[in-house]
């Protein structure tokens, strides 16, 4: 991915160095990965993601200063790196929300070490990179990156971009409504119907990344066949079937929060093929997803 010469975004947080509550908290917006890492740690990513949504909410423990972070030259190059993405799917979403008739309000990215406190509750590495709805600001260990390429062999700077802009799906997500409206939803339903949800969700903010990358090549120029590849081996492997396999031997359907390999392969390539904003996943019926 050509990013040489990019703008980097001020929305930018570091909290590396500081400790928060490590209760498992956060929105349902989140939980992308979730059972990647409890996978990658050598526990059972079924039992994580058929509990995600249930996590605590509204924990409001105060943050406090410890040692000064001593940054490696790798994590300056990675923060770089986020605030460069974060910066691109900034300038992409200002215009598609400008053609929309929309004014686009772009989310903060948190970076943190271990654990971190938020609005929607405290968090830890373990549950990967994931989104705040109620500060809207999005959340990220670094050393999620490495856990990528070492252990899911999933390596690359657009499939590290792909994460990102997956988040910044949900924020797409929360802007225009749709993440309240399922969050409500959700709160009415039994626990098969609100993992349906949660898997629109999901895919929509993998479609809502493919349009970003297109609109991104579509001024920048800054992708190539080998780009897309990296974030469709990504999403790939982050399929509620292939982790429950990975994890079981056997999935299981009605407890999938993220849709399967398949799903959210598809849904990245489609946004990224067509970039159109009138595309969503809650129209027809869930099988046809």
């Amino acid at each position: 991915m050509k990013l040489d010469g990019r703008r980097e975004s001020d929305n930018f947080e570091d909290r590396r160095g500081m400790s928060g509550s490590s209760k498992a908290g956060m929105g349902i917006g989140g939980l992308i990965l979730v059972g990647l890492i409890t996978l990658l740690m050598g526990g059972n990513p079924l039992e994580v993601l058929q509990n995600a949504g249930s996590m605590g909410f509204g924990s409001q423990e105060t943050e406090v200063s410890t040692e000064p972070y001593q940054e490696t030259a790798e994590e300056a190059e990675q923060v770089k790196f986020c605030k460069q993405i974060l910066a691109s799917t900034e300038d992409v979403w200002t215009q598609v929300f400008q053609r929309m008739g929309r004014k686009y309000t772009p989310p903060t990215l948190v970076v943190f070490s271990g654990s971190v406190q938020t609005t929607c509750g405290g968090a830890t590495a373990a549950v990967g990179p994931f989104y705040c709805s109620g500060d809207q600001k999005l959340y990220i260990d670094l050393s999620f990156f490495k856990q990528m390429e070492t252990q899911l062999k999933s390596g690359g700077d657009f499939a590290r971009a792909y994460v990102i802009a997956h988040e910044v799906g949900h924020h797409v997500e929360n802007l225009l409504g749709s993440l309240g409206q399922a969050h409500s939803q959700m709160q009415s339903s039994n626990k098969t119907k609100a993992n349906q949800i949660s898997v629109r969700l999901e895919l929509l903010a993998d479609y809502y990344a493919g349009v970003w990358a297109h609109y991104e090549d579509k001024q920048f120029g800054s992708l190539d066949d080998s780009d897309l590849q990296e974030a469709i081996n990504c999403a790939q492997h982050i399929g509620d079937d292939y982790l429950q396999k990975q994890a079981q031997g056997y999935s299981q359907p009605e407890s999938f929060t993220h849709g399967t390999a398949q799903q959210r392969m598809r849904w990245l390539k489609r946004g990224y093929q067509t970039g159109d904003m009138n595309t969503t996943t809650f129209n027809g019926s869930y099988e046809s997803l």
